[in-house]
């Protein structure tokens, strides 16, 4: 809820500063599209202010229902469509965005994660842009003085400490992941390819109008059938399985997919999967490597002791640990979520009754 509110709060701010702002200059179209990337976030024109917290004309603040878990990090979301171009609905994966197109995210810490509003360090603004040869994936590095972020293709190590929603002192080297890494996560059927605006994760309310309304208001999407969604992973009034298996989706099925990166385990983590095998109930591991803990299923229903999934999301072991990449600490909110859901399994994979 907190985070929530945070960026709700930080919308609010972007919005209302571009209400006042002088007519800037358009976004950096050319320079967004060139072979060689801008060295500077700012050269792009994405935001009307060095500190990108102003997002230009046609910059749109976006949220998920549910987000990928990365060292519980703060992140802004934008997305930029160029004038006369629109995004194509899809009801079923992420949206067929227009050449030009430009997603934009930029991961943050505040000093004390219980106030998220205040003391805000920006790390890194990632930018996924839709070229005629197909997405490219930028990292920008901001500086100490968040006046400027530069391009690392090579990515960085950047020293972060803070305070977490719990009230504990956290300190990581959190990695900028570099233009090859990118590709482990945003892999789908051998090409570089966006993982969370899809209906059903921005099907949702924001201010005072849908989401997805206010894109087709905006002429930034082309049609809105009726939309399908899925619910916050915490929120503990929607169903169990349903909050589960959207944190799955967003989590792990970018790469547990038939066409994705891990598509050899297996496993299919998508939304859409309904068969529980699929899941990882009772499936045994393709490989039984170190990964496995000794132990026999993905998923042993009503024993989450026994499930590898927990097994490997517990785990901070590089060769061990599921993701493998965004995150060095234990996600323990979606872990106690996995454990609360297997355990409540019967022995079809569906909630015991």
């Amino acid at each position: 809820m907190k985070r929530a509110l945070a960026a709700l709060a930080f919308a609010a701010l972007v919005l209302g500063g571009a209400a006042v702002a002088q007519a800037p200059a358009l976004v950096n179209d050319a320079a967004l599209m060139a072979a060689r990337a801008p060295a500077t976030l700012a050269q792009t024109r994405l935001f009307r202010d060095a500190g990108a917290r102003t997002p230009n004309a046609r910059v749109t603040p976006y949220e998920l229902n549910t987000a990928l878990y990365s060292d519980g990090a703060l992140k802004f979301r934008y997305i930029y469509i160029p004038p006369g171009a629109q995004a194509r609905y899809n009801a079923d994966g992420v949206f067929e965005f227009p050449v030009g197109t430009v997603l934009v995210k930029t991961f943050a810490f505040a000093a004390d994660m219980r106030r998220p509003t205040e003391n805000v360090r920006f790390l890194e603004t990632r930018l996924l842009i839709r070229r005629e040869s197909g997405w490219v994936a930028l990292p920008y590095v901001w500086n100490e003085a968040q006046t400027e972020a530069r391009l690392a293709l090579g990515g960085a190590d950047l020293p972060v400490s803070f305070t977490n929603e719990e009230g504990q002192a956290i300190a990581l080297d959190w990695a900028v992941p570099n233009t090859n890494q990118c590709s482990g996560c945003h892999m789908h059927a051998g090409a570089i390819a966006p993982i969370g605006p899809s209906a059903r994760n921005l099907n949702r309310e924001a201010g005072p109008a849908n989401q997805l309304e206010h894109w087709l208001a905006l002429g930034i999407l082309d049609a809105l059938p009726a939309a399908p969604s899925v619910p916050d992973a915490y929120d503990a009034s929607a169903p169990l399985e349903a909050r589960a298996r959207a944190y799955l989706d967003v989590n792990c099925a970018h790469c547990h997919n038939p066409q994705g990166p891990a598509h050899t385990s297996g496993l299919d983590l998508s939304w859409a999967q309904q068969a529980p095998i699929q899941w990882g109930v009772f499936k045994r591991p393709v490989a039984a490597g170190r990964g496995s803990a000794g132990l026999e299923f993905a998923i042993a229903p009503g024993h989450p002791e026994r499930s590898i999934l927990l097994a490997r999301m517990e785990s901070t072991d590089p060769g061990v640990m599921m993701p493998e990449l965004g995150r060095q600490l234990v996600d323990e909110r979606g872990v106690a979520l996995m454990r609360e859901w297997i355990a409540g399994m019967g022995p079809d994979g569906r909630p015991a009754r």
